[in-house]
């Protein structure tokens, strides 16, 4: 029996942070939180000058609200400023904005062409969006026609693997653990979740728990996986602690029907930095 799929793919953001109450947390490896009135207005100042990384620092400071309040229709104005200077954090963020209609008149056309901007720059996460795109069926736009592609998604998630992306290891994973476009191949899927737990991922954590729990692609060792939901725990997925109940509450030496097991993605995007 196949393996399913119960929702769709990962998409890939810059991190966010969990407040709106400056100073905020790590924005990114490419920028720094305004902390300070004097950083605040020199950030401005080089956005208003041209300068594409003040221009991307603005966008993601009012997305976020750190040090101004939190704005999105000025957050995809700077990221528009940024991303048409070729900015490809700027293009990926700006396409997210358009795919949740935040700032922005929601509409997949123009994430999807943000996306493609992106990751034709070899931006990894935006790689793996382009991926999403395909997988969910929207990256024709709002056509009310479906697009979807697996072959295209499948595509796209290797590229954004092979960038290093933790979303795109962790949905290439899933396509071999599903044989989704690919033929099946548990050991394979397993190793690309082991990538992706290693950059980060709790979605990641989980599968390798389930994967270790029913002897899928690996020897079955219920010890192993439930050190792995309680990595996913400890990062934030919270799915995994109803999967560690489960393991806790099913005798260490039962038989598990492996063919029925359910693959998950979180039900929100993954923050990838």
């Amino acid at each position: 029996m196949g393996w399913r799929c119960l929702s769709l793919g990962i998409i890939c953001i810059a991190s966010t942070c969990a407040a709106a109450t400056p100073p905020c947390a790590r924005i990114g490896p490419t920028s720094q939180s305004v902390k300070t009135d004097r950083e605040l207005l020199r950030m401005l100042r080089g956005a208003r000058e041209g300068d594409r990384e003040a221009q991307f620092r603005a966008g993601l400071n009012y997305e976020n609200g750190c040090g101004v309040p939190q704005d999105f229709a000025r957050a995809a104005q700077w990221y528009r400023k940024a991303a048409d200077n070729g900015h490809p954090v700027a293009q990926n963020n700006l396409g997210r904005l358009y795919l949740e209609g935040l700032g922005v008149a929601q509409s997949d056309a123009e994430a999807m062409k943000w996306y493609l901007r992106a990751a034709s720059e070899g931006f990894a996460p935006a790689q793996n969006n382009v991926g999403y795109m395909y997988e969910t069926g929207r990256a024709g736009g709002n056509t009310g026609a479906s697009s979807r592609s697996d072959n295209e998604a499948v595509k796209w998630y290797r590229k954004a693997a092979e960038s290093g992306s933790a979303a795109g290891e962790l949905n290439l994973g899933l396509a071999y653990f599903n044989g989704t476009a690919i033929r099946q191949d548990l050991a394979e899927a397993v190793k690309w979740f082991r990538k992706s737990a290693a950059h980060g991922s709790g979605a990641a954590c989980d599968q390798l728990g389930r994967a270790y729990q029913n002897g899928a692609g690996v020897a079955r060792d219920d010890y192993v996986a439930r050190n792995w939901y309680q990595l996913a725990i400890s990062s934030g997925y919270r799915q995994a602690e109803q999967d560690l109940a489960s393991l806790n509450n099913v005798p260490r030496h039962a038989a598990s029907d492996v063919g029925t097991i359910q693959v998950r993605h979180p039900s929100g995007p993954e923050i990838t930095f």
